[in-house]
């Protein structure tokens, strides 16, 4: 039900969107200076995390974005978008968040458990790689996600629906390796039981647990440790930008589940007695 606290907390766009002076305070940090020589910068940093998280949550496309005053132009809005892709921001923030919750939950910083699968959407009329995912009957991209054992994103790879999770399993943990050195053991489901998965766990130093489905079961059961991930793919499944995969580049792709997982991240730190953030 939708209420007065509800509506002061989400703020003017009714969809969690503006972010509260505490929210911006944990990114303001983050946020790269303007180059030297020039102009100064005239954008307000903090109207243009709105415009994305915006888009990100409605799902409009960057054209409709509502016009200045509500947020800076649509071009502006794009372009630090792809700057600041480029430079590593969207993924340093975060990871960023991310440590600052596993430490306020009282954990240590880095996982040593990761849980990885992947989610199958479909795409558009948009350039660029795509396939056919035959168990799923989908012709689109994979998101193949990692996360922890809070449902916390860790590393997000998209990639075409026709190359298999275990196939592809190696690039990812490749990825959130690199970044949480303390890891030890990965869980999965069946699917991850096979070659390239097993040896690229080997030479990364991993445990590769596979966490079977009930035998004698039928429909939805709730799978232990599994049931993390796909929790997460229902978090990211109510951001209407990722309802399909409307973007032309896998790159960018992935920066929309990681403003995602970043405006998630940002309302469980500064509300942390508020699981979700209330519906749009």
């Amino acid at each position: 039900m939708w209420t007065p606290e509800d509506r002061a907390l989400v703020g003017d766009y009714g969809s969690g969107q503006a972010l509260s002076s505490d929210q911006y305070r944990l990114l303001e940090a983050f946020i790269p200076p303007a180059k030297p020589g020039g102009r100064p910068r005239t954008t307000d940093m903090r109207q243009l995390l709105d415009g994305l998280f915006y888009v990100v949550r409605t799902g409009c496309q960057w054209r409709h974005l509502p016009p200045p005053p509500s947020f800076p132009p649509w071009p502006t809005v794009y372009r630090y978008f792809r700057t600041f892709l480029q430079a590593g921001v969207w993924e340093t923030m975060r990871h960023h968040l991310l440590t600052l919750l596993r430490e306020q939950e009282g954990r240590e910083p880095s996982p040593t458990v990761a849980i990885i699968d992947t989610q199958t959407v479909k795409t558009t009329e948009k350039r660029g790689p795509r396939g056919y995912d035959a168990a799923k009957r989908i012709k689109g991209r994979k998101r193949h996600i990692a996360v922890d054992t809070s449902g916390f994103l860790l590393g997000v790879l998209v990639h075409a629906a026709n190359i298999q999770d275990a196939d592809s399993a190696g690039d990812l943990l490749t990825r959130i390796k690199g970044l949480y050195c303390w890891l030890k053991a990965i869980f999965a489901d069946s699917i991850y039981n096979r070659l390239p998965a097993l040896l690229a766990c080997f030479l990364l130093g991993l445990t590769l647990i596979i966490v079977r489905r009930i035998a004698g079961t039928s429909g939805f059961v709730v799978v232990p440790r599994r049931w993390v991930v796909e929790r997460t793919l229902g978090w990211l499944g109510r951001w209407r930008r990722l309802s399909k995969d409307y973007e032309e580049l896998p790159e960018v792709s992935e920066a929309m589940v990681t403003l995602a997982a970043i405006r998630i991240m940002l309302h469980r730190l500064v509300h942390p007695n508020r699981k979700r953030l209330p519906a749009p």
